[in-house]
Parts: C-alpha cells; sequence; structure tokens
C-alpha cells in the first residue's frame, strides 16, 4: 500500500484533503463518517453484550469486526470510485482523508475558550472547554482552564492530525479511516470504569498502538515547530524526553512534555474526572506561568507540526520514489 502514494492520485487526495480542513473545518454533519462509526459501535456493542461471552472476549471481537469493517467498506468506496474515473477516484479519497483530520476544528475549540477568558467570562471558558476535555471542569480557575487547554491541543496533534497523516502515507485512505475507527473505539470504550475495564480492553490497547509511532514523531515535529516559532527547540526537545514517559498513557505524555518545554510552562498535575480527583505528574519545568499566549502559542506550534508532517511524510515518499527504494516494496508485492 506504500506503493499507493508513488501516484499522482495519493498526492492530491492528502494535499486537497489537508487544504480543506484548513479551510473548512471538521464538518458538524449527522451522516459523518466518524458519527456512523460511533453508531455502528453502539449497535454492535448491545448485541455483543447479550451474548454468553466473557467481557474481554466481547470486546476484542467488536473491535476487530468495526476496525476491519470499517477498512473494507472503506476500500469498497475507493475502487469503485476508481473505476468511475481519475476525478471520481480523487474526489472520493479526498473527502475521505478530510473527515480523518480535525485540525482546523481543534484550533478553534481552542480559541473559542481564549476569547472567552479574554472578556473574563469564566462560566462560559468552562463551558467551551468541556466540549474538548474529559475532565469535570465546573469549578476550574483560569491557570486551570489554560492548563486543560494546553494539554488537549497537544494531545489532539497525535490523534487528530499526526496519526491520521502517518496512516495515509503508509495505506492510503483506507489505512487512515481505520486509524480513525479505532481511534473512535477507544473513545467511546477506552474507559477504566466497571463498565468498560474489560470490556473495552482491546480498544484502548489498540489505540495505544497505532499512536505509538505518531507519538514519538511528535517529539520531533515540535521542537521544530518550536523553533520556528520563536520557542526554544533544545528546551521542548529535552523536556519531551525527559518527562515524555510520566503520563499514565504511553502515548499523550510525549506531546504534552514537547509542548510544555516549548512554552516553559508546567502541565499535569491533579484533575477532577466525575468527581474523582487523579494526580497526574507534573510535565515541564515551569519557567513560566500558564497564560493566554501559551494556548495562542500551542495552536501555532499545532499548525506548524501538522504542515511538517505533511511535507515531510511527501518528501520521504517522493525522497524514496527517486532513490529507487520503491524496489524493495515491489519485492514484498
Amino acid at each position: 500500500m506504500i506503493d499507493y502514494l508513488y501516484t499522482q492520485t495519493g498526492l492530491i487526495q492528502i494535499i486537497s484533503a489537508f487544504v480543506l480542513d484548513v479551510i473548512i473545518g471538521d464538518p458538524q454533519w449527522n451522516y459523518h463518517p466518524v458519527r456512523l462509526i460511533g453508531r455502528f459501535i453502539e449497535i454492535l456493542e448491545a448485541l455483543l453484550r447479550k451474548l454468553p461471552l466473557p467481557e474481554r472476549i466481547a470486546g476484542i471481537l467488536l473491535t476487530a469486526i468495526v476496525v476491519s469493517g470499517v477498512y473494507a467498506v472503506t476500500y469498497m468506496i475507493v475502487s469503485m470510485s476508481g473505476q468511475w474515473s481519475f476525478l471520481c477516484e480523487v474526489l472520493v479519497g479526498a473527502a475521505i482523508v478530510y473527515f480523518t483530520i480535525s485540525l482546523k476544528s481543534l484550533a478553534d475549540e481552542a480559541k473559542k475558550v481564549l476569547v472567552y477568558l479574554k472578556s473574563n467570562d469564566l462560566i462560559e471558558a468552562r463551558k467551551a472547554l468541556s466540549y474538548i476535555v474529559g475532565r469535570d471542569t465546573e469549578h476550574l480557575n483560569e491557570e486551570q482552564i489554560l492548563r486543560a487547554c494546553v494539554e488537549t491541543v497537544a494531545e489532539g496533534l497525535v490523534d487528530g492530525i499526526l496519526s491520521p497523516l502517518f496512516y495515509f502515507f503508509l495505506g492510503g485512505p483506507c489505512a487512515a479511516m481505520a486509524y480513525r475507527a479505532v481511534n473512535t473505539l477507544d473513545s467511546m470504550l477506552g474507559h477504566k470504569d466497571e463498565r468498560y475495564i474489560k470490556f473495552g480492553w482491546a480498544s484502548a490497547r489498540l489505540d495505544d498502538v497505532a499512536n505509538y509511532i505518531p507519538a514519538r514523531i511528535s517529539a520531533l515535529l515540535v521542537p521544530v515547530a518550536s523553533f520556528l516559532c520563536g520557542c526554544g527547540f533544545m528546551r521542548s526537545l529535552h523536556i519531551a524526553i525527559r518527562d515524555g514517559r510520566k503520563h499514565e498513557s504511553p502515548n499523550s505524555g510525549i506531546p504534552e512534555a514537547a509542548v510544555a518545554g516549548a512554552l516553559g510552562v508546567r502541565l499535569g498535575g491533579p484533575s477532577s474526572y466525575q468527581g474523582e480527583v487523579i494526580e497526574k505528574p507534573f510535565i515541564g519545568e515551569g519557567q513560566y506561568q500558564l497564560s493566554q499566549k501559551s494556548v495562542e502559542i500551542s495552536v501555532k506550534l499545532l499548525y506548524v507540526a501538522s504542515l511538517l508532517m505533511l511535507f515531510g511524510g511527501i518528501g520521504i515518499i517522493t525522497l524514496l520514489k527517486i532513490t529507487g527504494f520503491r524496489m524493495l516494496f515491489n519485492l514484498f508485492g
């Protein structure tokens, strides 16, 4: 499937999808593929819970059916579009990839929180924040709101942009949409409460595996983006390496640490989830206090790191083509 990116079709699709997302953002549409995947997960969960299966086995089965099913359906759509015309294949593929990226939407949601903070409206800022975080927001002060916002932008860099792009570069629109299915499964089932601790185990572990490489790519891209935005390259890289593994998640801590280093702030610490306070390790050195400017810079880092991933991926594919590495991939079919 890497060979797919050697074609003109693949390059046009990824660039078109990225530009569409930057201009339009993720559409709030009832028939958005991710929403359809979510409904499929709900229906399948209800059916599997009625079967006399251990919860963990049922969860593994659900995960396998959803991911393979999404890949198969996407493959059929892409294949059928290719039979119609080149233009149809380009448009359909670009639309599929567009639905997997959420760069502008994440940036806009963070900016909404910032707008309310600038007008000293903490109530609306907490409400806007609640749409993009899983923690309790009702009693957060301004510093806590800023911290949650920066952390969400950092984590969203991997989930919403780097990973979809990474899987597109590996396997085209089908792989990108399959990744989105994995991420949706994790967001819906990957909880550690009594209902999903076993049933959602496979979804959570698969999401960890899927984001493993993209998260580590962020440890390189964010420092470079930090340098381009006028922040410290070495500080971002140092904190990413030093504190990236402090987080409970094997992946989330890496972009958070890189962003914390770039901003010179401290992230992490205690957060409340459904009334329960969770003590998280602190990330970063706290040379500067979190401010509204911290959110603005984190959004800039989000855009620059995403562009680096896009053009870096295209550049690597092009280099492989020029240097003849395509022959190595052809050896494996």
